[in-house]
């Protein structure tokens, strides 16, 4: 274990204390939001991000260790386990170098090499290997393998075998499998063709080369999107006399009538069993860290849009558009109940779109409706006309914003619409939903897969159980960051707090139907199966609002309900009942505090006090409410309406490697490519935006047929 603490360390270019006490706390069932908030003394103040990072690869060397532990035994158990080779093992830094290393112990299929040894040929390839400069007639020394009963006839025939015999050895040897690799890697061309000569979105591939080690990650998943549709061959070309000639000079030793055939050997031995085997591991390396960082985008992305800005105390009214159906209409309050809902005709021409402004404006007038969220799906952008014009006839007095409808339909179809919303017809629930994103996106995103909001690239092509689990991840240090309100909170959302299970989450629902809200975290204990652990790794990030105690709707854990009362003893306005003017006080008089000297009066850490005094200053606070708003519209404009160097503000939806999409108000997202990000270089668009991000945008080309706008951050 203190191997792998000092290889953390240094990756993580942390201290081993750090890592140390971070391991245990996972290895002691602490959740990763728990640890990166409430044990910051222990670990540091690592973020939950770097925990997650430290507790994945803490997995992966835990999983080499007992790999080595398991090769080693195999190798034992054959009899071959040398000090040297033992020794190797135990140095091996990745699992293809422990592979690498056991390959030629592992049990085999029936190879030529294998038969060739059942046929008493191995002494024979071993000689040719040794190279004795005294040998000089190899046919001589073949011909006593001669074995007809094995069916070994000539001398020539022996030869041959010996070999395959080589060439088995020289692939399965872990120097030079690592050799070829990097070499591969390095040097070695990625080329794809047209596998049909038909038109597809994949024409630019049909006659493609580039550096294997210049690929980008998105480039490397729409190839092998490619490959799977049939559309594109893939091929990875090396210089293979290059590579034969380095492995010549480290398997022939001196020139002698063995050399060359030794070095037929080896020419077999790459082109029959090393390249195929080289071009495949790559490939998996080159898609498995495509895969990573398709998986980070997406991550960060789902990040923000999980946190952005909620829009508290309005009547929203939810529209989800469509032609043939009609759109689907619903108005909820400011607590996101349902008012009404409607299904209102107005994007085929023959709709009387008169008529369906005068079904609005009565749903408008009836509800008070101060905001429409309509979704970016099919008709959008003939729905946003009307609506448009409905802001104008109401001299802008009402604004609408345009919401990601993603994921939508899946979670009305879904057994948990089903529960919240029983009344209604699925088509009716979407509506329902755009109106909640709007008004608390993290709160109804959660109630979604995470991988169905799509707001990454190609998620579907990359690996579905490490997506989930990462996407989970994310959502799990939103919801936390955030905080829940323990007396509205759906079980949806319940169970992404640190601790809680889905059947805690409905435990706690149940709880509150039977017994009327919670007053107190205390009662927490009286939820079934919540016990003393739970509750310490809960209790913090449920809030209470109008509760019995005031930190009860704070981020203050209730471990450190006590430090706060010494706090108000020792600056003299402890009272029975703590008041939110009282701790409002107190957080004003800690800017003149000492607070190291604080902390160790009151026998805490300096990073946990600054916690405490940073909730203190603002009880029930959400964190969201300090970033972007979303924009809101009350006219509209049509993408012939764009002008070169028009400048526009607009909503980041979308970030992937080569830019940014951003929703301008047209119905066609713009393209901010990276060079047009911004004027310094950066290496990646998230260094600079994320997923919800408003901006200022220049329009620097318009495809009106294509409907491509590409746009540009940059001199605005």
């Amino acid at each position: 274990m203190k191997k792998i603490v000092s290889q953390l360390a240094l990756e993580f270019q942390l201290k081993e204390q750090q890592v140390e006490n971070a391991i245990k706390l996972i290895d002691e069932g602490n959740t990763i939001p728990f640890i990166s908030r409430y044990r910051k003394e222990a670990t540091g103040g690592l973020n939950d991000s770097i925990l997650r990072e430290l507790d994945n690869r803490l997995d992966y060397l835990r999983n080499l260790e007992n790999r080595k532990e398991e090769v080693l035994h195999l190798i034992s158990e054959q009899g071959k386990l040398t000090e040297d080779l033992e020794k190797k093992i135990c140095m091996a830094q990745t699992m293809t170098e422990l592979e690498d290393i056991y390959r030629p112990f592992r049990p085999k299929r029936r190879t030529r090499a294998v038969i060739a040894k059942e046929k008493g040929l191995e002494p024979l390839a071993q000689i040719i290997l040794d190279q004795n400069p005294e040998l000089d007639d190899i046919e001589e020394t073949a011909r006593k393998f001669i074995n007809p009963e094995l069916e070994v006839e000539t001398a020539e025939q022996a030869v041959k075998l010996a070999l395959d015999i080589i060439a088995e050895m020289i692939s399965d040897n872990a120097e030079y499998r690592k050799l070829v690799r990097e070499h591969t890697y390095h040097s070695g061309i990625l080329e794809t063709k047209a596998a049909k000569q038909v038109t597809s979105v994949y024409e630019m591939y049909y006659d493609y080369t580039e550096p294997l080690h210049n690929i980008p990650s998105h480039r490397i998943l729409a190839i092998n999107r490619g490959e799977d549709e049939k559309y594109l061959s893939v091929k990875i070309r090396a210089d293979e006399d290059k590579i034969i000639q380095l492995l010549c000079s480290k398997v022939i030793i001196h020139s002698s009538v063995i050399s060359d055939l030794i070095k037929e050997a080896i020419e077999d031995s790459y082109k029959r069993l090393i390249a195929p085997s080289i071009e495949r591991e790559i490939r998996n390396q080159l898609t498995e860290k495509a895969e990573q960082q398709a998986i980070k985008v997406f991550s960060k992305n789902l990040r923000s849009l999980l946190l952005q800005q909620p829009v508290k105390g309005k009547v929203i009214m939810g529209v989800d558009p469509g032609f043939r159906t009609g759109n689907k209409i619903a108005v909820i309050d400011e607590k996101s109940d349902v008012l009404a809902v409607a299904v209102v005709y107005m994007t085929l021409p023959e709709h009387d779109k008169a008529q369906a402004k005068l079904q609005l404006r009565k749903l408008i007038d009836d509800y008070k409706v101060d905001l429409i969220a309509l979704g970016n799906g099919t008709a959008c952008r003939e729905s946003e006309v009307v609506i448009a014009e409905l802001c104008r006839d109401l001299n802008n007095k009402l604004q609408y914003t345009i919401v990601n409808e993603a994921g939508a339909s899946v979670y009305s179809a879904s057994k948990l619409a089903a529960e919240e919303l029983p009344d209604l017809d699925v088509t009716l629930r979407s509506a329902v939903s755009i109106a909640r994103r709007l008004q608390d996106p993290l709160a109804e995103l959660v109630k979604i897969e995470p991988k169905s909001i799509g707001v990454g690239q190609y998620q579907h092509d990359v690996n579905q159980k490490l997506l989930s689990e990462t996407l989970h991840g994310v959502v799990e240090d939103c919801v936390n960051s955030v905080g829940v309100d323990l007396n509205t909170a759906s079980p949806s959302l319940l169970q992404y707090v640190s601790g809680i299970t889905p059947a805690i989450a409905n435990n706690i629902v149940a709880y509150r139907q039977e017994k009327g809200r919670f007053t107190n975290r205390n009662q927490l204990l009286e939820v079934s199966k919540l016990g003393p652990k739970t509750y310490e790794q809960c209790a913090g990030f449920l809030r209470i609002s109008d509760g019995d105690n005031i930190l009860d709707n704070t981020a203050v854990h209730p471990e450190s309900y006590g430090v706060v009362i010494k706090m108000l003893e020792l600056t003299a306005t402890y009272d029975k009942i703590i008041q939110k003017d009282t701790l409002k006080k107190l957080a004003a008089e800690s800017s003149s505090w000492n607070l190291e000297e604080m902390a160790a009066k009151l026998d805490i850490g300096l990073p946990t006090l600054q916690d405490i005094i940073s909730e203190l200053k603002k009880p029930g606070r959400d964190p969201r409410d300090e970033l972007s708003k979303p924009v809101l519209r009350s006219d509209i404009i049509e993408i012939k309406d764009l002008k070169p160097n028009m400048i526009l503000k607009g909503t980041v939806r979308n970030v992937v490697d080569f830019g940014i999409f951003v929703d301008i108000g047209v119905g066609q997202d713009g393209l901010v490519h990276i060079s047009q990000i911004s004027e310094k270089y950066i290496r990646h668009p998230l260094d600079v935006v994320q997923a919800g991000d408003i901006v200022d945008v220049k329009v620097i080309d318009i495809d009106v047929s294509k409907k491509r706008i590409s746009l540009s951050m940059k001199g605005i």
